[in-house]
């Protein structure tokens, strides 16, 4: 009995163990399944959400490389062995040519048709004056601070891009070669190293010229009748990437060292032009001879620009910069708007408020608005040498304080503007709520 007992006790822990154990073992297999449903599960849910994501991150990234190198394989007028960027070779159908090449980069060609490239430059070689490089360089720093501000590209050129044309005829290769560059723009705006942009926020007048493809400061009777050297100043001038200019330029060029016959020319031309003070046949000489003799073959399209300081005559401005910026802190200190703090990126903004305290005066004479070019004519910053009209100390003290009241227009986006505008080396911290 015990022994059946015992034997029913043992078949019972028998039973119960194998129960145990089948339980267990199913937990194993049940969790295994699981394991392996779930990261099935998982792997498949993932797979399912991440494709998309994937395939988003696959176009961000087509599109990346397409912003990064977004020329398309359709051929354009660069992909023509007979391209020049230089004189001799014009292009023909040059709007047809920028029209198709825009159509095939919609998005560098956006914008309103107001793109314009700032080209500049200095010699090749070391300035043989000891500050001159220094000089170029905040002469080069004021023009990039004004292009980054109005959203203009740059071109700075220290090389001469066609061997016979140095000097003051360097400054037309560049000028072609930057339109053949950048298609996408509109103009090309050329300034001699020796100027100074003195209102940082005025914007070109680009509606005012848009019938025009030329614009240069001057006076029309002094081109056209009295066929003057000081009808025009070349020091700065503003063309439109179009065949017109192509052309024009074209023939300027003709009149420079890279004719052989430039010396006959010159002995031809020279005389012709009044108030000439040298014998040889220089770009602005060139340019008075050609727009007098053909006038009605490009007059139409030139705009000859006296209606603000397109081109300044130093002489005429320095001496009254401290006082302009004593009239300017007047109209800070009777608008809190003005004296905000602001974003360089808005400071446009403000241009705008600024314009009803403007009204009435001018950048001239007996005005108090601010010259929008200062150009140092005469003044050579690089050589050191000048016009027998100035002195050395004349043309130093005048760029300094030329460019330091244009950076102090700069600097106050920044938090900081120099109250001595001969001292350079001394900046003072804007306080809040201060013109």
């Amino acid at each position: 009995m015990a022994k059946t007992m015992c034997s029913g006790k043992l078949l019972s822990f028998s039973k119960d163990k194998s129960y145990l154990v089948g339980s267990i073992v199913s937990f194993l297999i049940l969790c295994g399944l699981w394991s392996v449903l779930d990261h099935s599960w998982s792997g498949a849910s993932a797979s399912a959400m991440e494709k998309p994501r994937y395939s988003v991150l696959g176009k961000d990234e087509q599109s990346i490389n397409r912003s990064k190198n977004p020329d398309p394989p359709e051929k354009t007028f660069y992909d023509d062995p007979k391209l020049s960027y230089t004189f001799g070779s014009p292009p023909k159908d040059w709007d047809e040519k920028r029209r198709v090449w825009m159509k095939l980069h919609p998005s560098i060609a956006a914008g309103d048709g107001g793109k314009v490239v700032v080209v500049t430059g200095s010699q090749p070689q070391p300035c043989e004056s000891p500050v001159g490089d220094h000089l170029l360089l905040r002469l080069f720093k004021n023009k990039v601070d004004y292009c980054r501000i109005h959203g203009c590209e740059v071109f700075y050129n220290n090389a001469f891009l066609h061997p016979k044309m140095p000097s003051v005829w360097a400054k037309l290769p560049p000028v072609r070669a930057a339109m053949v560059a950048h298609p996408e723009a509109e103009w090309v705006w050329w300034l001699d190293s020796d100027t100074v942009v003195t209102d940082m926020e005025l914007q070109l007048p680009l509606e005012k010229y848009r019938n025009h493809n030329l614009v240069i400061n001057g006076w029309e009777d002094m081109v056209y009748e009295k066929k003057s050297w000081f009808g025009l100043n070349t020091g700065i001038f503003l063309i439109r990437n179009c065949q017109w200019s192509m052309d024009l330029i074209e023939v300027w060029s003709s009149f420079g060292p890279l004719n052989p016959d430039h010396e006959k020319l010159a002995k031809t031309i020279v005389p012709e032009v009044k108030d000439k003070l040298f014998s040889n046949l220089d770009e602005q000489s060139a340019l008075v001879y050609l727009l007098s003799k053909e006038k009605e073959k490009w007059g139409d399209k030139v705009y000859i620009e006296n209606g603000y300081s397109f081109s300044g005559y130093w002489l005429e401005i320095v001496d009254r910069l401290e006082s302009i910026s004593r009239r300017y802190a007047e109209s800070e200190r009777a608008d809190a708007g003005l004296r905000r703090r602001r974003s360089e990126k808005v400071s446009g903004l403000y241009a705008a408020l600024r314009e009803r305290y403007l009204k009435g005066t001018h950048d001239g004479k007996g005005g108090w608005r601010r010259p929008f070019i200062t150009h140092f004519t005469g003044c050579q910053p690089c050589s050191g040498h000048f016009s027998p009209s100035y002195t050395a100390e004349s043309c130093r003290s005048g760029m300094e304080r030329a460019l330091n009241f244009a950076d102090n227009q700069v600097l106050r986006n920044y938090g900081f503007f120099r109250p001595d505008l001969l001292n350079s080396s001394f900046v003072s911290p804007l306080q809040f709520d201060s013109p």
